[in-house]
């Protein structure tokens, strides 16, 4: 990988301009990964702001959880509600690249902003739409926070499937389905740019959280198909003196190392696991072994004896430990980003580009921060009419 500074590379989607009409997390998550990579994204956000802006954790009032999701843009004000929002919204749409939504289907066309009217205006723009099911079909108009559509699509009932001793359906607090969702979106956005170089024409990219999930399951998909006899294997958290180990020998040589490493006699000779299909069918006694060898020990003796022997093997870490892992540092996989309270880390995509520089911005907006700057430079306007556009006829002192 290249070597050189930041500052030397360009960014992969420098010159892009995004109008983002997103809020909470899978909306901005998309949006804030377009800017990662340089775009310059515009957030559009009510006068009290996107609500994720007063989640915690909250530090001196401003929410770290928003800045993960909203570093690197730009935020103005509008009210939608008022014609000289929606005049502002449409004159911003005509000189961007891109247009992100997240509303329910149908709202941007009743608020006078329908994509395809603004594609046909602007033909070389790209719109994305994110929605939990789609934009049209039975279900469109569903409501369609995380956690429904992680229950809609089964992963909550697949999840707690692998789990013993269950007696409701598991649930998380971690939302698979707007993470996905966003990052699906992103990746629908650069298919579109991209072929935009081609025809030289936008497009519509509906992206949906639904089948987001679907996309996470790839056995459970098949296997719905095509039942199978029982429950496929899983490896489970191995019980030490201090805590837990996750060991996932997956193979037949990883097994091997693992049981000659804990030395389980005669396991050769042992018709429950002399093979990979024997181990498999005994599989409650083969785990059952093991952890009587885990138990005994503490994590950190387990993890560097297996490690050792090249049995794939760690400790289970929370996210406080793995913030400070080596790798992460090696990598520079965590940016440090501004906001009005401070700083704080922030993860940076997942790869790294030899030419080009990718990196969560350095700031998170504050609300409605760059109003003025962006309707006076990009439309014009004076400050009575960015009054107008920001607060409709309220009076503003």
């Amino acid at each position: 990988m290249s070597t050189d500074s930041p500052v030397s590379r360009p960014r992969p989607l420098q010159g892009v301009r995004v109008l983002d009409f997103t809020s909470m997390m899978a909306g901005p998550y998309a949006t804030r990964y377009l800017a990662d990579l340089g775009a310059e994204v515009i957030k559009v956000e009510p006068a009290e702001g996107d609500y994720i802006r007063q989640r915690l954790p909250l530090r001196d009032g401003y929410s770290a959880y928003f800045s993960h999701l909203n570093a690197g843009k730009r935020s103005i004000v509008l009210d939608l509600k008022h014609p000289a929002g929606i005049e502002a919204a449409k004159g911003l749409a005509a000189q961007s690249d891109v247009l992100v939504e997240a509303f329910r289907p149908g709202v941007m066309k009743r608020l006078g902003l329908d994509p395809q009217a603004l594609m046909a205006a602007h033909p070389r723009l790209i719109v994305c739409s994110v929605s939990g099911f789609g934009q049209s079909g039975p279900a469109s108009q569903r409501p369609a926070y995380a956690q429904i559509v992680q229950a809609e699509s089964c992963y909550e009932l697949a999840f707690a499937g692998y789990q013993d001793n269950h007696e409701r359906p598991a649930n998380t607090a971690i939302f698979f389905a707007d993470v996905l969702g966003g990052t699906f979106a992103f990746s629908g956005v650069l298919a579109a740019l991209n072929q935009r170089h081609v025809t030289g024409r936008g497009q519509w990219v509906d992206s949906t959280l639904m089948e987001s999930m679907l996309n996470l399951m790839p056995y459970e998909v098949q296997e719905a198909q095509f039942p199978a006899a029982k429950r496929r294997p899983v490896y489970p958290p191995f019980k030490t003196q201090d805590g837990y180990l996750m060991i996932a020998a997956v193979n037949p040589r990883n097994f091997e190392a693992l049981l000659d490493a804990i030395e389980v006699p005669g396991w050769r000779e042992d018709s429950r696991m002399k093979n990979d299909a024997a181990r498999q069918a005994n599989w409650g006694d083969v785990m059952a072994a093991v952890e009587a060898w885990t138990c005994v020990r503490t994590a950190a003796q387990c993890e560097g004896h297996l490690a050792k022997a090249g049995v794939p093997v760690t400790v289970y870490r929370t996210v406080r430990e793995s913030l400070s892992d080596a790798q992460f540092a090696h990598r520079g996989s965590l940016a440090t980003v501004q906001d009005g309270a401070g700083s704080h880390r922030v993860p940076n995509l997942p790869y790294r580009m030899s030419e080009s520089e990718v990196q969560v911005g350095a700031r998170t907006p504050d609300l409605g921060e760059h109003t003025q700057q962006v309707l006076s430079e990009l439309l014009g306007y004076n400050a009575e009419q960015i009054k107008r556009a920001r607060h409709g006829d309220a009076e503003v002192s």
